[in-house]
């Protein structure tokens, strides 16, 4: 379905009663179906129209509060004490506000994504027009599978997305509503709601990364998408440093751009931070990426940037405060992150780079991305020689670490006040005598904070301090990752859609979300080895493709350059930035609509219900700490995939924990016999917080398993060989998962039979499954 607007332009007409020149007649959106797919009985779901399917899979997995906050303060009858069974003044019980906390937290996160995916769409149509062709290449005929599915059309141009953002706005708008005092009342209904702005998330990501692959030419699901650099080590700070931070390319594209046409692009170094680094290097691969958002303050301090300019999501917002320091001047780029920064956006160039290189002014607010990128490269170009002092080495010398952290008066405070519980006060004894290595061993587990700062009563630079220790090798090694490729190709599919389904390929593992790790990044990369060598698939986005490319084998490789970047068993898949792992999702739609020819036009349930019984894929948000990464989790978890989480994960208030001890939960209908019969945990849980890596090891291998699998055999042997390998014992839940004797794992075999008959383990038969009663009408309907 496209939606044509035209422009007739009358150069002149005379007649006896009218004389027209230069005259031009707009004629609006006309819709003009060319899509042969029927419509599904959901185009453009309102929330009340998916609350079974939400209720049915809150039923299944009961949600688990543990609040961060036992008080409600949104309105002026507050605080409100929710405490031992108390009310608010509203009404409102512990449960539901909670319930209403993580549907505003994931309102919250979909806005950020909505609102860059309408900038940036907006952008590229005044720059390419309404019309421009939606072009993913010659593999890929399923172009928008989440977009097909939810909104129910086939976006053919850019101007076709503006129906899918039309629609996710008025949606967002009724979400937020419900958390105002006095509406929503049920927990149940709160956290239907989450879910469906969960899903919208997913619509919105989706739009904005296909607006930019054919608004930008970036890759279109290239699985040889080249390698590159990240890393400290591989800007060039002899040449002039312009730095990106966030989320939004346009200002940075804008920059490479105007850097091409005016041959200064190999003269400039064009370097960022966060998911906008994944989409500069994806529109030319000699920007680089520095890395997660966790790195901000330490490269800002390091004084290597002379330009900063930041655009939306996840920047520290003492970003000026911190520039100041080292003399880099900052340009605010969209209306998200303005910095009470002067609007330049209508002033001469040459002014505004005469203001900033001078310091007449800190920073500036240029909304125009194309301004941005002739200000950026002419600022960078005439600042970095005056800028020379920090450019060499704006840290504390040796003898300066040394003096600063013999002030330490080991209160203590620090640690109490890091996120990750570093012992920050003996290394600072250590140093003060000159020994520096424990203190730049903190590094590879700091999270960029600073609130060890904050919390220093002696005011004592403890990040610089760190910084400085660490300096030699984190300013000297460079990593390879792969260029983000975006989405996977139909062709891909098609080869492993079946060994998916039948569980030969025993899962996809989907890596995301941000750096808040609590133990360090290694943690990330080192879960999607095991996986890695264990043949399932492995698909990364955001930060965490970022923290994986910063661990090396002891032959000085990453696992980029150890692994294929194919859609298949063994292979490691980097889509790109935050927005572009909606095509995690959109691979799990494209096995229904490609592997099973189920349509995918207005027909969420059955694509959702197909997901959830069918494809074991699992969501791994190691590091979440935005809004954004909640609003991702419950987004997959609408779809049917389960997501596991950190130990921070239980800061966002909820979990969906499934109860394995509960048969009757497990119940399914077998849609060849229409009868309900049982199941089994698979998956377990939709939404989990694992404590350690180990155990997320292991419950990534158990939530991969789903009802239809055909074979469970290389499943069930992954999740017995890692419980063992990491928790040191068998499994005591093996007998929940054997249908049949051919389930079990070949090697084992006579043990497991001898353990699970103990338990009263008897065969059941391997359902055709479904939690909708309507698929059971269907199949008899395609019988007849």
């Amino acid at each position: 379905m496209t939606y044509k607007s035209r422009k007739i332009k009358i150069e002149k007409v005379e007649s006896p009663s009218i004389k027209i020149d230069d005259m031009v007649i707009e004629i609006g959106e006309v819709e003009e179906d060319t899509w042969d797919e029927a419509m599904g009985p959901t185009p453009k779901p309102e929330w009340m129209d998916l609350r079974d399917w939400d209720h049915k899979l809150i039923e299944k997995y009961e949600p688990f509060y543990s609040p961060t906050c036992d008080m409600c303060c949104l309105c002026s009858f507050g605080k409100c004490d929710l405490t031992h069974g108390k009310k608010g003044a509203c009404g409102i019980d512990s449960k539901t506000q909670q319930a209403r906390m993580v549907a505003l937290e994931c309102a919250i996160g979909t806005a950020a994504h909505g609102a860059h995916a309408r900038h940036l769409l907006e952008h590229l149509i005044e720059r390419l027009g309404v019309d421009y062709k939606i072009d993913l290449g010659m593999n890929i005929a399923v172009e928008a599978p989440i977009y097909r599915t939810i909104v129910g059309s086939k976006p053919e141009t850019l101007g076709d997305l503006r129906e899918g953002m039309d629609y996710s706005e008025k949606e967002l708008q009724h979400i937020l509503s419900s958390v105002h005092t006095g509406q929503e009342g049920s927990y149940v209904d709160f956290e239907s709601k989450a879910l469906h702005a969960g899903m919208i998330d997913n619509l919105v990501k989706e739009i904005a990364d296909i607006a930019q692959i054919v608004g930008y030419d970036f890759p279109k699901g290239d699985p040889d998408a080249p390698l590159a650099d990240i890393g400290y080590g591989s800007v060039d700070r002899k040449k002039p440093v312009v730095l990106f931070i966030g989320h939004n390319v346009a200002p940075g594209a804008e920059v490479i751009t105007y850097a091409e046409v005016n041959d200064k692009i190999d003269k400039i170094e064009v370097a960022g931070l966060c998911c906008t680094a994944h989409d500069l290097q994806r529109r030319r691969d000699s920007a680089k990426i520095i890395g997660p958002m966790s790195d901000q303050i330490q490269f800002i301090r390091s004084g290597i940037a002379d330009v900063i300019v930041v655009d939306e999501q996840c920047v520290r917002v003492d970003i000026l405060e911190e520039a100041q320091k080292v003399g880099a001047p900052v340009i605010a780029s969209n209306d998200k992150m303005g910095l009470n920064l002067p609007d330049r956006t209508l002033d001469n160039p040459d002014e505004i780079v005469d203001d900033l290189a001078t310091g007449r002014a800190p920073g500036v607010l240029i909304w125009k991305p194309e301004k941005v990128g002739e200000v950026a490269v002419k600022l960078a170009e005439k600042i970095a020689p005056i800028r020379a002092k920090y450019k060499e080495g704006s840290l504390p010398s040796e003898e300066e670490v040394k003096n600063e952290a013999a002030r330490c008066v080991s209160c203590e405070k620090c640690q109490r006040a890091c996120p990750v519980n570093l012992h920050i006060s003996p290394t600072l004894k250590e140093a003060a005598n000159g020994n520096f290595a424990p203190l730049a061993k903190l590094r590879e587990k700091c999270i960029g904070c600073i609130r060890c700062e904050s919390a220093c009563q002696r005011d004592i630079k403890v990040l610089s301090l760190i910084e400085k220790a660490a300096e030699a090798k984190t300013y000297s090694e460079t990593y390879k990752i792969r260029i983000g490729r975006g989405p996977i190709l139909d062709t891909e599919i098609r080869n492993v859609g079946a060994p998916i389904v039948f569980g030969e390929i025993p899962g996809i593992i989907a890596f995301a979300g941000c750096s808040n790790y609590a133990n360090g990044a290694e943690e990330v990369a080192r879960m999607a080895e095991e996986f890695l060598k264990r043949n399932y698939i492995v698909v990364v986005s955001g930060c965490a493709a970022m923290s994986i490319a910063e661990y090396k084998d002891e032959n000085g490789q990453t696992l980029y350059e150890r692994y294929p970047g194919t859609f298949d068993a063994g292979g490691l898949v980097n889509t790109g930035s935050c927005v572009s792992n909606a095509h995690i999702i959109g691979a799990a739609i494209k096995i229904p609509a490609i592997f099973a020819r189920r349509n995918l036009r207005g027909n969420f349930e059955e694509i959702s219900d197909y997901i959830f019984n069918r494809v074991g894929a699992v969501g791994v948000v190691w590091g979440a700490m935005s809004q954004k990464a909640i609003s991702i989790g419950t987004g997959l978890n609408r779809w049917g995939i389960p997501i596991i989480m950190g130990p921070t994960g239980t800061k966002y208030r909820r979990l969906y924990l499934g109860r394995k001890d509960k048969p009757e939960k497990w119940k399914l209908y077998d849609a060849k016999t229409g009868k309900k019969v049982d199941g089994e945990p698979a998956p377990e849980h939709l939404a989990y917080a694992a404590e350690s890596m180990e155990e997320a090891m292991v419950m990534i291998a158990k939530l991969v398993m789903r009802p239809n699998d055909t074979t469970r055999q290389v499943k069930l042997a992954h999740y017995i060989d890692l419980h063992q390998r990491y928790m040191g014992t068998f499994p005591d839940d093996v007998h929940l998962f054997v249908r049949t004797e051919a389930d079990i794992p070949i090697n084992a075999k006579k043990k497991i039979l001898e353990i699970i008959r103990k338990k009263g383990w008897k065969p059941r038969k391997i359902p055709d499954p479904t939690l909708l009663e309507r698929m059971i009408m269907k199949k008899k309907e395609a019988g007849k």
